[in-house]
């Protein structure tokens, strides 16, 4: 049925976003949502809850963890498949004009019978969505809301509109179907929901409405009693004496018109909570109900919300307030991250917002400021050591409930116990951290522990893996500046002492990945790039921020090594078999294990062989780790990844092995940059390290020394090898040395001046090694390859470009900006640009050979192999067959070339064993020709999504974005030429649109409001919400605006912010201020705001520049520049409320 006025309305139709007002309370609303392919959303909470939502309404939701589940917890396809079976389902039956209508919202059934319109909203802040559908030929709107509430779980608010002049009478069912029961593992669901589905029972409370969602027993095969006490809930508000259905087997029936009758126990079924009435619904009225649903309650729970059902006349009041305290609290944790800020674009603030908001999901935020609670400290010291804890009680008594962090610092300090102080030092009171892991993800396990499921007490908590976590309190440190030390004593005692992290870092120490028979998955080794990076960005900023503190560090024997139980092989074995370099020392493994259950975390810690705790100053970890990494420097290849695991980029696993980083080599020349001027200007002359550590380093400076004249021509494969030879020995033998006996405890000198020899020595070989590397389109080569070719050489083979290399080689600081400029526009002119994103992807599209093409040799290779020759004739297919078309293929079973080689082997047992023999390298060879495995790189090159073939991932798009940046400013500061600037500068704003915050939904494929992980060709944005992606943009948000810190001086200089920022009218600010309290700050036109360390900074175009502070007595402080001083800047950076706001007047010049 339809109408003109349905077809005047439909010639609207198109794909648009907008922002919009409900009920007081800001939204994104995508139009036609329906048109776009499904996308996936993380809806977030302030508290525990988490809920994995496609736009087509399938879902997964609950809290903590995916083991407190209300919806099943499966990977993000089967969610979107589910839709229909899964989460909330209406039906309708509608009577108007005395013809009877069956309308279902959001279903595939019918949607051919009605003129619909389907649009969704998503708040700003991330915590709620809305789905909305226009039934045009009803005059009817149904629309739903999902949200959440700390104590009453989560809450599906539903909303029926009649649009017409005319009443209608309507009778519906809505609920929520295949709801879970407490007490299933997400992986028992996955693999055995039939046997969870035998024992579910779900019972109905008659007097209040309530659904309790139970199994008659927890799931177990022992044969012991196993009783099931606790249960998930739904119930409902809003509803006059409904009919309540507790499966969904009643549901055709209401399809085909007909009646429902009250369920009260349902057995062996998928639980579900349906409400069933009939309404009158007069011209232009609504009708508003919810339901609501919990996870994790027992009896007492459910007796509790039963009786406030029946008698709390308040409580829809009362639920709706706890929702809006959660979006309050939501705003304030990441305010108190600088996650809010008012210019006059809405798309860039929310998103600023959203990258705020993801970025301490992942890595925490601080509970209350610089603020610690003695609860919490004296808990962690616990669970870190034992006998610290035992022997500073008296300490920690004399300490009151609530000390700032200076306090902490100055206990430390005075204490002789150098393990309280370390551990004080490393000490972080974040809260609300939780892994990267969702449906998309569903290889990261996730859990959002902030709060005790004994007594509901808060905890403050974190965990991540550390090439993760890092990397998000880079971000977090920029808001709480005064952390920065304590975020580099958790990430430096994390680090083995042959120069690696393990592979998970929490509140409660380190973790590391162990051989697990039954999962493919599971691998051990270690990362190498992020840590060089990761470290460096955190050592800079200190030396920005509290310039001299590192040098307080050098002589301070406060540091120690995680004991990490794998053994790096020999030299020579290494060489030997790159791929196969790591042992898993099991009998350690289980020693550490031990110690830790009898001391605490401090039992993975290295110790001597006396049993005491190795220790170590700065310089010492600093050597450890840069040492690991020159021992292997391959001339002109990179840092050979021997180690392994992959870099950045997992899909990259093939490199491992062959594999040679140049990316890394671009980082470590910043590294150690960075070094030779904090030792050129130290006053320190000399420090002790370990002798083994001594040693080592005199090993490889004498082998970068003795050959710097080799850095004046091409390197051969014979010298690559000698000096690779050098090195790689150097590493071997400190490593066997303490591998077999621990270290002996001995210090040794070592002067200042003779690091900084080395430091430079090492700075010429890196950089020979940058130019050799540089390609003829102006690229640099990111990863090599090398290849063992006898006992005496080492070649170097190259790969193709990648945006790795770009990234890395712009943030190296080596190139000039002429150079920068060039590695720009050859990437832009590269086949790493895509059009229709105007972004980057990771490495050239490659069109793969289909299945009938990929397996098929050659007939002359065929025929240039007596074997294969033989074997065909007698119709042996051990190796290959030949098919009708007399077209030749391998094995169906073969994998690789090692099956190949088994084969041949086996073929050696027959009477082919001297062909099998003789031509052994030869079948190989023909094997490699049709497969070019030399050439894989790992499942990069096999798979389409992820970080695969065509896909454009936004985290290293957001590191270009960062690096470029980086270099805008630094030719800004050495005064480059306006041609060269501003071209710099418009490869910087097009990578920044590139991203996508102002692309359609259409183009973007989701709201673009939000990050996500990877967009693959032909597909919208995949994998939401935490992604490393958040760190960058945080960062080069603040960079745009100018916020820096130089000297330990707060400066405001924003020489890249566009003009077209600024308001163009007056508006408020709402913010949170230092001592969390609603505030509200008036900004005119021509101006907008941001905080900075809780402290709202309004920018103002003006024709002078000065900065004015204002404090909390209501006085002011004027500076006739942009930087403030010292004292002033503290206050700022300590935040203790004294600057309650600060504005800095621009000159539009000085605007882009």
């Amino acid at each position: 049925m339809t109408s003109k006025l349905t077809n005047s309305i439909l010639e609207n139709n198109n794909i648009s976003l907008s922002k919009v007002i409900i009920h007081n309370k800001p939204y994104f609303k995508i139009s036609n949502s329906d048109q776009m392919r499904p996308f996936f959303m993380s809806i977030v909470s302030d508290s525990n809850h988490w809920m994995f939502i496609s736009s087509n309404g399938g879902l997964t939701a609950g809290r903590k963890n995916s083991e407190y589940a209300l919806f099943p917890y499966y990977s993000d396809d089967k969610i979107t498949e589910s839709s229909e079976i899964t989460g909330p389902k209406i039906i309708l039956q509608v009577t108007k004009n005395e013809n009877r209508f069956i309308w279902e919202p959001f279903s595939i059934r019918f949607q051919d019978k009605y003129t619909i319109r389907r649009n969704l909203y998503k708040s700003i802040y991330g915590n709620a969505i809305i789905f909305e559908e226009e039934n045009l030929d009803l005059n009817l709107t149904y629309r739903y809301e999902w949200c959440s509430s700390n104590i009453y779980g989560f809450v599906k608010k539903s909303t029926l509109t009649n649009n017409a002049e005319q009443s209608v009478s309507i009778a519906f069912v809505d609920g929520i179907q295949n709801v879970m029961p407490y007490g299933v593992s997400s992986a028992l669901q996955n693999a055995s929901s039939n046997l969870v589905d035998a024992y579910k029972r779900t019972e109905l409370v008659e007097e209040s409405g309530i659904g309790i969602f139970a199994l008659s027993a927890i799931i177990v095969d022992k044969a012991e009693p196993s009783e099931a006490l606790k249960a998930n809930v739904a119930w409902s508000l809003g509803i006059d004496n409904p009919k309540y259905l507790l499966s969904s087997l009643q549901l055709d029936e209401f399809r085909k018109f007909g009646k429902v009758r009250q369920e009260i126990d349902v057995k062996a079924e998928k639980g579900a909570y349906f409400v069933n009435t009939a309404i009158q619904l007069n011209p232009k009225a609504s009708n508003d109900w919810v339901i609501v649903a919990n996870v994790n309650q027992d009896a007492s729970d459910i007796v509790a919300i039963s009786n406030q059902i029946k008698t709390d006349s308040q409580l829809l009041n009362k639920v709706e307030a706890d929702i809006q305290l959660g979006t309050k609290k939501l705003i304030k944790l990441n305010a108190v991250s600088d996650g809010l800020q008012l210019t006059s674009d809405n798309f860039r603030d929310t998103r600023h917002f959203s990258n705020t908001l993801f970025n301490i999901m992942r890595g925490g935020i601080f509970d209350d400021g610089y603020t610690i609670e003695k609860w919490d400290f004296k808990n962690y010291l616990k669970n870190a050591n034992k006998d610290v804890s035992r022997n500073c009680e008296q300490l920690l008594q004399d300490l009151p409930e609530t000390f700032s962090l200076q306090t902490l610092r100055k206990f430390a300090n005075w204490n002789d116990d150098k393990d309280f102080k370390r551990l004080a030092l490393e000490y972080l009171p974040l809260k609300f951290s939780r892994r990267h892991g969702d449906p998309s993800r569903p290889w990261n396990k996730f859990s959002i522990n902030t709060r005790s499921e004994v007594d509901g007490s808060k905890i403050l908590d974190y965990e991540g893996n550390w090439r993760d976590i890092f990397q998000n309190w880079e971000a977090l440190a920029f808001s709480y500046p005064e952390f920065i030390e304590n975020m580099i004593f958790k990430f430096l005692n994390a680090t083995t002492f042959d120069g690696y992290n393990p592979y998970r870092v929490t509140k409660g120490g380190f973790d590391w990945e162990t051989i697990e028979p039954d999962d493919p998955w599971s691998y051990i080794g270690y990362w190498g790039d992020h840590q060089i990076i990761y470290l460096l960005k955190f050592l800079e900023f200190i030396e920005d921020y509290n310039p001299g503190k590192l040098e307080s560090f050098f002589s301070q024997d406060i540091f120690v090594y995680a004991n990490v139980p794998y053994r790096i092989k020999a030299h020579q074995d290494i060489l030997n078999n790159p791929k196969d370099t790591i042992e898993f020392d099991e009998d350690s493994d289980k020693e550490i294990r031990l110690k830790r259950e009898r001391i605490g975390a401090d039992g993975a810690l290295l110790q001597y062989s006396n049993g005491k705790v190795v220790r170590a100053n700065f310089i010492e970890k600093i050597l450890a780790t840069t040492l690991a990494k020159l021992s292997n420097f391959i001339p002109e290849g990179g840092i050979w990844m021997n180690t392994q695991r992959p870099e950045w980029n997992d899909a990259n696993n093939a490199l491992v092995g062959n594999g040679v980083s140049m990316v890394t080599l671009y980082y470590l020349r910043r590294f150690l940059k960075f070094f030779e001027g904090v030792f050129q200007n130290t006053s320190i002359d000399e420090v002790e390290v370990s002798s083994e550590i001594s040693e080592f380093f005199n090993a490889v400076k004498s082998a970068f020394k003795q050959n710097e004249s080799i850095l004046n021509n091409e390197i051969d494969d014979a010298t690559r090898k000698q000096l690779l030879d050098l090195l790689g020995i150097a590493g071997s033998n400190f490593r066997e040395h303490i591998y077999n006996n621990a270290f002996s405890g001995d210090k040794l000198k070592v002067s200042l001046n003779d690091i900084l020899d080395f430091t430079q020595s090492a700075i010429k070989h890196l950089e020979h090694s940058i130019r050799a590397n540089k390609r003829e389109d102006n690229l640099y080569h990111a990863y090599n390859l090398m290849t063992v070719e006898d006992t005496t050489s080492v070649s170097i083979s190259c790969l193709d470009e990648m945006l790795e290399g770009q990234v890395a080689v712009l943030s190296s600081g080596y190139l000039s900006s002429q150079e920068n400029l060039d590695v720009l526009d050859g990437l832009k002119q590269s086949k790493l640009f895509r059009e229709d994103q105007y972004s980057y992807i990771l490495y050239p599209y490659k069109n793969l050979k289909g299945f009938m093409d990929r397996n098929t040799i050659p007939s002359n290779s065929v025929h240039s192999s007596k074997l294969l020759q033989t074997l065909v004739s007698e119709g042996n297919t051990q190796i290959l067959k030949k098919d009708r078309n007399g077209d030749y293929h391998f094995n169906g079973n073969f994998k690789n070339a090692n099956d190949v080689e088994q084969a041949l082997e086996n073929l050696s047992e027959t009477a082919h064993l001297e062909l099998a023999k003789s031509e052994k390298h030869k079948v190989l060879q023909i094997f490699e020709d049709v497969f070019n495995h030399k050439a894989f790189t790992g499942r990069s090159g096999t798979f389409y999504g992820y970080e695969g073939l065509g896909s454009i991932y936004w985290h290293m798009v957001s590191k270009l974005q960062l690096a470029v940046m980086e270099v805008c400013q630094k030719a800004i500061a050495e005064n480059e030429s306006p041609e060269v600037i501003g071209r710099l500068l418009e490869h910087y704003y097009e990578i920044n649109e590139g991203i996508g915050v102002h692309k359609s939904p259409e183009l973007y494929g989701a709201f673009p409001t939000d990050p996500y992980s990877h967009t693959p060709a032909g597909k919208g944005a995949q994998q939401p919400g935490m992604t490393g992606q958040v760190k960058e943009d945080i960062l080069s948000r603040f960079g745009e605006l100018g916020v820096f810190m130089n000297d330990g001086l707060l400066v405001f200089n924003p020489c890249m912010l566009r003009k077209d920022e600024f308001l163009n009218e007056a508006q408020v600010f709402n913010y949170i201020n230092v001592d969390g309290e609603a505030s509200a700050l008036k900004v005119d036109a021509n101006q907008l705001v941001f905080t900075y360390c809780q402290v709202p900074v309004v920018y103002s175009i003006s024709n002078e520049y000065k900065t004015t502070i204002s404090f909390k007595d209501g006085s002011q402080q004027i500076f006739d520049q942009v930087e403030l001083d010292k004292e002033t800047s503290e206050k700022v950076f300590s935040r203790s409320g004294d600057v309650v706001s600060i504005t800095v007047h621009i000159k539009e010049d000085h605007l882009k």
